[in-house]
């Protein structure tokens, strides 16, 4: 097993690691967004560019020009944010509002919950619900545990320096996501490369969009097979609990809204927290020696960072007022997470990372009955992984200066592309 887990692995790294080579990027070709919308998905380094912070303090609540001839809202302030994402009535999430703009069409819905409304969205939530209590999440730390130090055992036998991405952060989630809901490790290849095509808006919304399909059709030969022959992972419990209740696009499209929430942005956040411990010795201290931190350093990591720079679109069903401002039915609303998360209002320093804070409420994991589902999951992996890497290489250092790292640009899902370190 170790062996196809090694060969899968370099497989899907290799996949991954192809987008961070490719050169020439053009904004100005870029169809999904133009170059004066792309504020809230725009960083320097790890922070969100200090232009997304202004805006907050002038209006929480302010236009954003986009194409389509679209009415586009963005929030970024905490509060506005709550009150929008919470506020499903007023509020649709449903794919069908994009149909005809955006250069989206009906087969290209990814279905799950991401793009439903309740009651479809109630109904599919209810479905994954159990595999995500805590109960049925516990039976998966020792096989964490074990993914973690398998990884660490790997990077510990190379020889000159280790690109963190590849060796740690990429390898973790996806086996632990692929365990989860009972795919192949045969099977990943093809996923994993539309997984991370579907996040970069550089190839505009039709390429974003295709990967979504082609995605959606590789899912739907996975489910015809558990339906053959139910596995002992989600996807099979489903089929033997309710296979009457779901078809087979309904639910490759929960297993692509698991896969690709649990591979894409756990792989970010534990890339880009591990560079934050490495830029911060007290807290990789911490990390290192006092297991009553980890949560709560987590929790900050998670705020401070906040990957998913924006929440799924909002489309205004009637005329509705939030703090103020008036939203006309059929407009779209654009809640920016990340703005959100370093919002004053969440006390004094909010700014900055700090590792000592009291957990702080944020919106990494989104908010109200779209709050993401596997959110514990992704707190398991992070407080596992974090210390075992700190602990078996506690003189780890970054190999190339701060300034030499490259960042996604203009990705949902934000994160650095290579993060290589030395490890003594």
């Amino acid at each position: 097993m170790g062996h196809l887990r090694s060969r899968i692995m370099s497989i899907v790294t290799r996949l991954y690691l192809a987008r961070a080579r490719k050169k020439g990027f053009d904004l100005s070709k870029m169809a999904f967004f133009p170059d004066s919308a792309l504020l809230p998905l725009r960083r320097d380094g790890l922070d969100p560019v200090p232009e997304l912070g202004r805006t907050r303090e002038r209006e929480p609540i302010s236009k954003l020009p986009v194409p389509f001839g679209m009415n586009v809202w963005l929030v970024t302030g905490h509060a506005e944010a709550k009150a929008v994402l919470s506020n499903a009535k007023d509020f649709s999430n449903d794919f069908t509002n994009l149909v005809g703009t955006a250069g989206a069409d009906d087969e290209q819905n990814p279905g799950g919950l991401g793009f439903a409304d309740p009651p479809v969205h109630t109904r599919l939530r209810k479905l994954l619900t159990p595999e995500f209590t805590m109960r049925r999440l516990g039976r998966l730390k020792p096989g964490i545990d074990a993914i973690v130090r398998e990884q660490l055992d790997a990077m510990d036998k190379a020889d000159g320096p280790v690109d963190l991405v590849e060796h740690f952060a990429l390898p973790i989630p996806s086996l632990v996501i692929c365990e989860l809901l009972g795919v192949p490790y045969e099977d990943r290849e093809e996923f994993q490369h539309l997984s991370v095509a579907r996040f970069d808006l550089f190839g505009g919304a039709g390429a974003s969009l295709g990967a979504i399909s082609e995605s959606l059709s590789y899912l739907q030969g996975v489910v015809r097979r558990q339906r053959e022959e139910p596995g002992d992972g989600l996807l099979g419990m489903i089929i033997k609990e309710h296979g009457d209740e779901v078809d087979d696009r309904e639910l490759a499209g929960l297993a692509d809204g698991v896969l690709t929430g649990g591979f894409e942005t756990t792989a970010s956040m534990l890339a880009l927290g591990a560079l934050m411990l490495l830029r911060d010795p007290e807290a990789f201290a911490r990390v290192r020696d006092d297991d009553e931190a980890v949560s709560g350093i987590v929790e900050e990591l998670l705020r401070y960072l906040t990957v998913v720079q924006v929440a799924f679109p909002r489309f205004a069903r009637t005329d509705v007022e939030v703090a103020g401002t008036r939203i006309a039915a059929g407009d779209v609303v654009i809640v920016s997470l990340s703005g959100a998360d370093r919002d004053p209002a969440l006390g004094s320093g909010i700014e900055r990372f700090d590792s000592v804070r009291e957990p702080t409420p944020h919106l990494a994991f989104g908010y109200g009955v779209h709050r993401c589902i596997g959110a514990e999951l992704a707190r398991m992996e992070l407080r596992a992984a974090y210390p075992a890497l700190v602990r078996r290489f506690p003189g780890m250092r970054l190999h190339v200066p701060p300034e030499e790292l490259e960042f996604r640009k203009s990705s949902i899902v934000y994160g650095v592309e290579s993060l290589p370190v030395v490890l003594r």
